[in-house]
């Protein structure tokens, strides 16, 4: 199984960035993916998640703001990033959970200048 995601960058606070991340391999017939973030000297947290067939799950600090999304005949997932402020700013790393087992993408980095 891989990842690859991409859609880091540096914005200002205020605007919006979106995330990618492809799935690959052998990841049928269900999985749940997302986007976790890590911020200097914290641990890593959820943020969004979205199962194939399209739940979702938000972290309270990404309701209302962040949208995850699937397109799942590309085994592709988004994650829409809107009004940032510089409490966003973190590694933020894909992830796909097949039948319980986890797989990491390489983190993107996002940076919110205040």
């Amino acid at each position: 199984v891989q990842l690859q995601a991409s859609g880091g960058g540096l914005v200002q606070a205020g605007e919006s960035l979106r995330l990618s991340c492809a799935a690959s391999g052998s990841i049928y017939p269900s999985w749940t993916m997302g986007w976790y973030r890590q911020a200097p000297g914290k641990q890593r947290d959820l943020v969004a998640t979205i199962t194939r067939a399209g739940s979702t799950n938000y972290a309270a600090s990404a309701k209302g703001r962040f949208t995850v999304s699937r397109d799942h005949t590309k085994n592709t997932v988004y994650l829409q990033m809107d009004g940032l402020t510089p409490e966003d700013t973190a590694v933020y790393y894909c992830n796909i959970n097949l039948r319980g087992k986890d797989y990491w993408g390489q983190g993107t980095l996002v940076t919110v200048s205040s």
